[in-house]
């Protein structure tokens, strides 16, 4: 046999990955068809002078991305799905994911990287002692955390849960709460039960960019309501209202998901009556409740969850990787959800939601949310004068919680452009067009202020964008 592929041992690129290459190449320019056999492991070894187990680790590879079929005894054969089909499905699921921008260059684990684009906080701003002292207590009675849990989640959770909406003003019981993985799920099942493919629904805008997603892949049209720096525009709002009779409006109302801000009184009560007249229900994503600093006011509380669906999370007060969230709703909604709950993954995880519990009877957890609240009101603060000494333009004071949204102030720059020149430094940021349910082009970034106490994100942005 002839060499098919020019391989060179000199090159950075390794062996394996020059045959990898190679034979992707070969298929999508179709030299290599579906349903060919394609050369043994030895054979293909000795003509192109590179050892066997070479072409096992790269033919390995190439069976792991759909490429070759392996077919035991009768060797390697080209997957009847081509790589062209398969590059176009994912530049679709892409396109519909992120809008262009991939979410790993901000949800991926770089060491050493500077996260100032983050949607969560360091794991060393949690109490992990708390954590210990509830896995101890725990430990012993291991076999409770085996089984399936009950369906609406573990009820003492739930009851918990209960008194802590009571601090909101919220008025539920336990059968009016199910628990969820994580706020996430929380939205997919109401996206799941309450829309079908093709509705129009309302989101913030900008929006929280994990909704946007889950809604695109719903095939679910979003229809953006412009945010202020006290809650929606209630005219736009109630254009959109008017014209396109959506079924739901996706909200954060406390320290909105990018932006900061928070609802006024005034909106919240408008908000309320115009959702009445057009007979529209209310998502409220609450999950940064806990973060919070003095009284605010919740569309829930307002509305004694007639119309509203509260949604909430311990992932920004307790560790994000516990995946522990909640649904509040009347009981109509609630059983709808409680099925979509049960036929996408039947209960949720007994040990996490256990270990919540154990978490809030402790009375050290109200003393460290304090104290998380106060760090992260420092960060603000310290964030905001930074962005504004190098020339930004902030969108609100938050003066709580994780987000400041901000941009350039004076010539317009291309926020998605700027993150690629971030990442070339290890500094992961949060271009603005990642939160719009349309494709545009915006100066305007999302940063986490607990992830900003560094340097050299400062430096990079004031070269790079600032005055």
């Amino acid at each position: 046999m002839k060499a098919i592929l020019t391989l060179d041992s000199s090159a950075e690129t390794s062996l394996t990955q020059q045959i990898v290459d190679g034979v992707i190449r070969e298929v999508d320019e179709k030299r290599w068809r579906p349903g060919m056999r394609v050369p043994s492991i030895r054979v293909f070894a000795a003509a192109h002078g590179v050892s066997t187990f070479t072409v096992v680790d790269a033919y390995d590879r190439l069976v792991a991305q759909d490429v070759l079929l392996a077919r035991r005894g009768s060797g390697f054969y080209v997957s009847g799905r081509t790589r062209n089909t398969l590059r176009h499905a994912v530049e679709i699921l892409d396109e519909k994911l992120t809008n262009g921008w991939s979410l790993r260059n901000i949800l991926g684990t770089h060491e050493g990287a500077i996260h100032a684009g983050a949607g969560w906080l360091p794991d060393s701003w949690f109490d992990s002692d708390g954590l210990a002292r509830a896995l101890r207590q725990l430990a012993p009675h291991a076999e409770n955390l085996l089984g399936y849990g009950h369906a609406k989640g573990y009820e003492p959770l739930r009851e918990q849960i209960v008194r802590q909406l009571a601090e909101y003003e919220i008025a539920a019981d336990v059968t009016s709460v199910i628990t969820t993985l994580g706020a996430n799920q929380a939205l997919d099942l109401i996206i799941r039960q309450c829309t079908q493919p093709g509705d129009t629904v309302m989101v913030d805008e900008p929006c929280y960019s994990d909704l946007l997603v889950a809604l695109r892949l719903r095939d679910v049209k979003s229809i953006g309501i412009t945010m202020t720096a006290t809650g929606p525009d209630v005219g736009v709002l109630e254009g959109a209202l008017e014209k396109f009779h959506p079924k739901l409006y996706f909200t954060n109302s406390r320290l909105h998901n990018p932006t900061g801000a928070s609802y006024s009184s005034a909106t919240a009560f408008k908000v309320l009556k115009l959702a009445e007249r057009y007979d529209c229900l209310i998502v409220e994503d609450d999950v940064s409740a806990g973060l919070a600093q003095g009284a605010v006011v919740t569309l829930a509380s307002l509305d004694e969850l007639r119309r509203v669906i509260y949604v909430g999370s311990f992932s920004k007060t307790i560790g994000a990787g516990l995946r522990v969230g909640f649904v509040a709703a009347e009981n109509g909604i609630l059983e709808g959800l409680l099925y979509q709950k049960l036929v996408s993954g039947m209960s949720t995880p007994t040990v996490t939601e256990r270990l919540v519990s154990a978490i809030l009877s402790e009375g050290h957890f109200r003393k460290q949310t304090e104290q998380l609240r106060d760090r992260l009101a420092a960060a603000q603060e310290r964030t905001g004068r930074r962005l504004e000494g190098i020339g930004f333009e902030l969108f609100c004071e938050p003066r709580a919680g994780m987000f400041l949204w901000a941009r350039p102030a004076g010539v317009a720059h291309d926020s998605a452009k700027l993150a690629e020149l971030g990442l070339k430094r290890q500094i992961l940021l949060a271009p603005g067009n990642l939160f719009y349910a349309e494709t545009v082009k915006t100066s305007w970034l999302r940063f986490n202020v607990a992830h900003c106490n560094s340097e050299p994100l400062f430096a990079f942005l004031a070269e790079s964008a600032g005055s």
